[in-house]
Protein backbone atom coordinates (compact mmCIF):
# COMPACT_ATOMS: atom_id res chain seq x y z
CA UNK A 1 0.00 0.00 0.00
CA UNK A 2 1.43 3.45 -1.06
CA UNK A 3 1.84 6.23 1.75
CA UNK A 4 1.14 9.66 1.49
CA UNK A 5 4.37 10.54 0.25
CA UNK A 6 3.99 8.11 -2.83
CA UNK A 7 0.91 10.00 -4.15
CA UNK A 8 1.73 12.24 -6.88
CA UNK A 9 1.03 16.02 -5.89
CA UNK A 10 -1.43 17.66 -7.88
CA UNK A 11 -1.25 20.71 -9.04
CA UNK A 12 -2.35 23.80 -7.65
CA UNK A 13 -5.39 25.36 -8.76
CA UNK A 14 -4.99 28.17 -10.88
CA UNK A 15 -6.97 31.55 -11.20
CA UNK A 16 -8.61 33.24 -14.16
CA UNK A 17 -8.71 37.37 -13.90
CA UNK A 18 -11.07 38.93 -16.10
CA UNK A 19 -9.67 42.78 -16.44
CA UNK A 20 -10.59 45.96 -17.92
CA UNK A 21 -8.27 46.97 -20.15
CA UNK A 22 -9.98 50.85 -21.01
CA UNK A 23 -11.05 52.14 -24.59
CA UNK A 24 -7.59 51.77 -25.79
CA UNK A 25 -5.18 54.61 -24.12
CA UNK A 26 -3.07 52.70 -21.87
CA UNK A 27 -2.44 55.63 -19.99
CA UNK A 28 -6.51 55.13 -18.79
CA UNK A 29 -5.58 51.49 -17.81
CA UNK A 30 -6.13 51.39 -13.92
CA UNK A 31 -3.64 50.91 -11.37
CA UNK A 32 -4.86 47.67 -10.17
CA UNK A 33 -5.08 46.04 -13.87
CA UNK A 34 -1.62 47.05 -14.03
CA UNK A 35 -0.51 45.36 -10.73
CA UNK A 36 -2.84 42.31 -11.56
CA UNK A 37 -1.95 41.74 -15.14
CA UNK A 38 2.40 41.57 -13.72
CA UNK A 39 1.26 38.57 -11.95
CA UNK A 40 -0.51 37.00 -14.74
CA UNK A 41 1.57 34.77 -17.04
CA UNK A 42 -1.11 33.60 -19.63
CA UNK A 43 -2.69 36.94 -21.30
CA UNK A 44 -5.38 35.94 -23.15
CA UNK A 45 -6.21 38.93 -25.32
CA UNK A 46 -8.71 40.91 -27.12
CA UNK A 47 -8.71 42.42 -30.24
CA UNK A 48 -9.18 45.91 -29.21
CA UNK A 49 -7.02 46.17 -26.52
CA UNK A 50 -4.27 48.93 -26.74
CA UNK A 51 -1.35 47.37 -28.23
CA UNK A 52 1.05 49.84 -25.30
CA UNK A 53 -0.50 47.50 -22.70
CA UNK A 54 1.25 44.53 -23.93
CA UNK A 55 4.32 46.27 -22.89
CA UNK A 56 3.46 45.74 -19.27
CA UNK A 57 4.38 41.76 -19.77
CA UNK A 58 6.99 39.91 -18.27
CA UNK A 59 9.08 38.72 -20.75
CA UNK A 60 7.83 34.74 -19.97
CA UNK A 61 4.26 35.78 -20.14
CA UNK A 62 2.62 33.83 -22.68
CA UNK A 63 0.29 35.69 -24.68
CA UNK A 64 -2.21 34.80 -27.02
CA UNK A 65 -4.44 36.94 -29.17
CA UNK A 66 -8.25 36.01 -29.42
CA UNK A 67 -9.61 38.66 -31.36
CA UNK A 68 -13.59 39.69 -30.90
CA UNK A 69 -14.75 42.21 -32.89
CA UNK A 70 -17.65 42.70 -34.64
CA UNK A 71 -18.33 42.22 -38.93
CA UNK A 72 -14.86 40.68 -38.32
CA UNK A 73 -13.28 37.02 -38.74
CA UNK A 74 -13.38 36.48 -34.21
CA UNK A 75 -12.05 33.39 -31.90
CA UNK A 76 -14.65 31.58 -31.23
CA UNK A 77 -16.16 31.95 -27.64
CA UNK A 78 -16.22 28.46 -26.60
CA UNK A 79 -12.41 28.08 -27.58
CA UNK A 80 -11.28 30.77 -25.11
CA UNK A 81 -13.30 29.77 -22.87
CA UNK A 82 -11.57 26.59 -22.82
CA UNK A 83 -8.51 28.12 -23.13
CA UNK A 84 -9.23 30.00 -19.83
CA UNK A 85 -9.83 26.85 -17.99
CA UNK A 86 -6.90 24.92 -19.29
CA UNK A 87 -4.73 27.12 -18.03
CA UNK A 88 -6.30 27.56 -14.77
CA UNK A 89 -6.29 23.76 -13.92
CA UNK A 90 -2.14 23.44 -15.32
CA UNK A 91 -2.13 26.12 -11.78
CA UNK A 92 -1.77 29.45 -14.10
CA UNK A 93 -2.89 32.74 -13.25
CA UNK A 94 -4.71 33.80 -16.25
CA UNK A 95 -6.10 37.26 -17.46
CA UNK A 96 -8.73 37.63 -19.91
CA UNK A 97 -7.76 41.38 -20.84
CA UNK A 98 -10.58 42.69 -22.82
CA UNK A 99 -11.26 46.04 -24.06
CA UNK A 100 -13.35 48.25 -22.38
CA UNK A 101 -14.92 46.95 -19.07
CA UNK A 102 -15.67 43.12 -18.72
CA UNK A 103 -19.10 43.72 -17.52
CA UNK A 104 -20.26 46.20 -20.02
CA UNK A 105 -21.07 44.70 -23.40
CA UNK A 106 -18.19 42.64 -22.52
CA UNK A 107 -19.50 39.22 -22.08
CA UNK A 108 -17.64 39.18 -18.45
CA UNK A 109 -20.95 38.27 -16.79
CA UNK A 110 -21.24 35.12 -18.64
CA UNK A 111 -17.20 34.32 -18.43
CA UNK A 112 -17.40 34.70 -15.14
CA UNK A 113 -20.32 31.99 -14.18
CA UNK A 114 -19.09 29.52 -16.68
CA UNK A 115 -15.58 29.43 -14.96
CA UNK A 116 -17.41 29.24 -11.48
CA UNK A 117 -19.68 26.63 -12.36
CA UNK A 118 -16.43 24.75 -12.91
CA UNK A 119 -14.95 25.10 -9.56
CA UNK A 120 -12.13 27.81 -11.49
CA UNK A 121 -11.49 30.60 -8.97
CA UNK A 122 -11.95 34.06 -10.87
CA UNK A 123 -12.31 37.82 -9.91
CA UNK A 124 -12.79 40.70 -11.95
CA UNK A 125 -10.98 44.41 -12.55
CA UNK A 126 -13.05 47.25 -13.91
CA UNK A 127 -12.19 48.96 -17.01
CA UNK A 128 -12.91 52.28 -18.49
CA UNK A 129 -15.89 51.64 -21.08
CA UNK A 130 -15.34 53.75 -24.11
CA UNK A 131 -18.94 55.19 -23.91
CA UNK A 132 -17.66 57.24 -20.88
CA UNK A 133 -14.36 57.80 -21.59
CA UNK A 134 -15.89 59.38 -24.76
CA UNK A 135 -16.70 62.53 -22.14
CA UNK A 136 -13.19 63.50 -21.29
CA UNK A 137 -11.80 63.01 -25.54
CA UNK A 138 -14.30 65.37 -26.41
CA UNK A 139 -15.03 67.41 -23.82
CA UNK A 140 -18.45 66.39 -24.03
CA UNK A 141 -20.46 66.32 -20.77
CA UNK A 142 -22.90 63.38 -20.94
CA UNK A 143 -25.03 64.59 -17.92
CA UNK A 144 -24.87 68.19 -18.30
CA UNK A 145 -27.35 69.51 -15.82
CA UNK A 146 -29.04 71.84 -17.97
CA UNK A 147 -29.95 69.41 -20.88
CA UNK A 148 -29.29 65.27 -19.71
CA UNK A 149 -30.58 64.04 -15.81
CA UNK A 150 -28.69 60.90 -17.14
CA UNK A 151 -27.03 58.62 -19.21
CA UNK A 152 -27.59 55.29 -20.73
CA UNK A 153 -25.32 52.88 -22.16
CA UNK A 154 -27.12 50.75 -24.85
CA UNK A 155 -26.23 48.22 -27.85
CA UNK A 156 -27.92 48.26 -30.93
CA UNK A 157 -26.77 44.52 -31.75
CA UNK A 158 -28.12 41.96 -29.60
CA UNK A 159 -27.75 38.01 -29.56
CA UNK A 160 -30.93 37.47 -30.34
CA UNK A 161 -31.99 39.72 -32.67
CA UNK A 162 -34.32 41.69 -30.04
CA UNK A 163 -34.17 45.34 -30.72
CA UNK A 164 -33.88 47.99 -27.56
CA UNK A 165 -36.85 50.24 -26.79
CA UNK A 166 -36.33 53.10 -28.88
CA UNK A 167 -39.98 54.59 -27.71
CA UNK A 168 -38.85 54.36 -24.19
CA UNK A 169 -35.33 55.73 -24.95
CA UNK A 170 -37.12 58.76 -26.92
CA UNK A 171 -38.93 59.60 -24.19
CA UNK A 172 -36.81 59.78 -21.25
CA UNK A 173 -34.61 62.79 -22.66
CA UNK A 174 -31.45 61.15 -21.47
CA UNK A 175 -28.08 61.14 -23.16
CA UNK A 176 -28.22 57.86 -25.29
CA UNK A 177 -24.49 56.32 -26.10
CA UNK A 178 -24.92 53.80 -28.72
CA UNK A 179 -22.34 50.70 -28.70
CA UNK A 180 -22.00 48.05 -32.33
CA UNK A 181 -24.24 50.63 -34.19
CA UNK A 182 -22.10 50.79 -37.04
CA UNK A 183 -22.64 48.13 -39.22
CA UNK A 184 -26.04 49.09 -40.43
CA UNK A 185 -26.65 52.68 -39.87
CA UNK A 186 -29.33 52.98 -42.37
CA UNK A 187 -31.74 50.68 -40.16
CA UNK A 188 -30.15 52.09 -36.99
CA UNK A 189 -31.60 55.48 -38.27
CA UNK A 190 -35.27 54.31 -39.93
CA UNK A 191 -35.68 52.81 -35.93
CA UNK A 192 -34.22 55.85 -33.95
CA UNK A 193 -36.68 58.33 -36.05
CA UNK A 194 -39.28 55.18 -35.71
CA UNK A 195 -38.89 55.52 -32.05
CA UNK A 196 -39.60 59.36 -31.67
CA UNK A 197 -35.88 60.47 -31.63
CA UNK A 198 -36.32 64.13 -33.56
CA UNK A 199 -34.74 64.23 -36.65
CA UNK A 200 -32.76 67.64 -35.98
CA UNK A 201 -31.21 65.70 -32.58
CA UNK A 202 -27.69 66.61 -32.88
CA UNK A 203 -25.31 63.29 -32.79
CA UNK A 204 -20.99 62.39 -32.38
CA UNK A 205 -19.55 59.22 -33.41
CA UNK A 206 -16.32 58.44 -32.03
CA UNK A 207 -14.46 56.28 -33.30
CA UNK A 208 -11.14 54.57 -31.74
CA UNK A 209 -12.20 56.56 -28.83
CA UNK A 210 -8.92 58.01 -26.63
CA UNK A 211 -6.36 56.56 -29.13
CA UNK A 212 -3.71 58.23 -31.43
CA UNK A 213 -6.37 57.34 -34.26
CA UNK A 214 -9.23 58.27 -32.73
CA UNK A 215 -11.68 60.39 -35.16
CA UNK A 216 -14.89 61.50 -35.02
CA UNK A 217 -17.92 63.43 -36.79
CA UNK A 218 -20.86 65.42 -35.92
CA UNK A 219 -23.94 66.02 -37.08
CA UNK A 220 -27.69 65.32 -36.32
CA UNK A 221 -29.87 61.89 -36.18
CA UNK A 222 -31.22 62.33 -40.08
CA UNK A 223 -27.56 62.76 -41.47
CA UNK A 224 -26.52 59.20 -39.80
CA UNK A 225 -26.00 56.90 -42.58
CA UNK A 226 -25.01 59.80 -44.96
CA UNK A 227 -22.80 60.78 -42.44
CA UNK A 228 -20.95 57.41 -41.71
CA UNK A 229 -20.99 56.54 -45.71
CA UNK A 230 -18.93 59.66 -46.24
CA UNK A 231 -16.72 59.92 -43.67
CA UNK A 232 -15.91 56.32 -43.77
CA UNK A 233 -15.90 55.89 -40.22
CA UNK A 234 -15.96 52.34 -39.15
CA UNK A 235 -16.25 50.49 -35.66
CA UNK A 236 -14.74 50.33 -32.66
CA UNK A 237 -17.03 53.46 -32.31
CA UNK A 238 -19.97 54.99 -30.06
CA UNK A 239 -22.88 56.61 -31.13
CA UNK A 240 -23.45 59.73 -28.87
CA UNK A 241 -27.08 60.99 -29.23
CA UNK A 242 -28.56 64.44 -26.91
CA UNK A 243 -28.63 67.82 -26.64
CA UNK A 244 -25.13 67.17 -24.53
CA UNK A 245 -23.47 67.00 -27.75
CA UNK A 246 -23.74 70.87 -28.26
CA UNK A 247 -22.14 71.33 -25.01
CA UNK A 248 -18.47 69.63 -26.18
CA UNK A 249 -16.05 71.80 -25.64
CA UNK A 250 -13.18 69.65 -27.44
CA UNK A 251 -14.79 70.09 -31.11
CA UNK A 252 -13.00 72.22 -33.77
CA UNK A 253 -15.11 75.25 -35.17
CA UNK A 254 -16.77 74.05 -38.08
CA UNK A 255 -14.42 75.58 -40.47
CA UNK A 256 -11.01 74.06 -38.62
CA UNK A 257 -10.42 71.88 -41.81
CA UNK A 258 -9.03 69.61 -39.31
CA UNK A 259 -8.27 65.67 -40.86
CA UNK A 260 -11.01 62.78 -39.77
CA UNK A 261 -13.98 65.53 -39.35
CA UNK A 262 -16.76 66.24 -40.50
CA UNK A 263 -19.08 68.52 -38.80
CA UNK A 264 -22.42 70.25 -39.52
CA UNK A 265 -23.99 72.83 -37.79
CA UNK A 266 -25.79 71.53 -34.84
Amino acid sequence: MKTSAHIGKLPSPGKVWLIGAGPGDAELLTLKAARVLKQCTVWLVDDLVGRDILELAEPETKIIEVGKRGGCASTPQDFILRLMAQYALEGKTVARLKGGDPFIFGRGGEEMAWLTHRGIEVESVSGITAGLAVASALGLPLTHREVSRGVILVTAHTADGVRPDWQSLARSGLTLVCYMGMSQPAVLLAELLEGGFPATLPLAIVQHVSCAAQRYVVTTLEHLASTVETSRIASPAVIVLGEVVRHAQALPRQDAGETGLLARAV
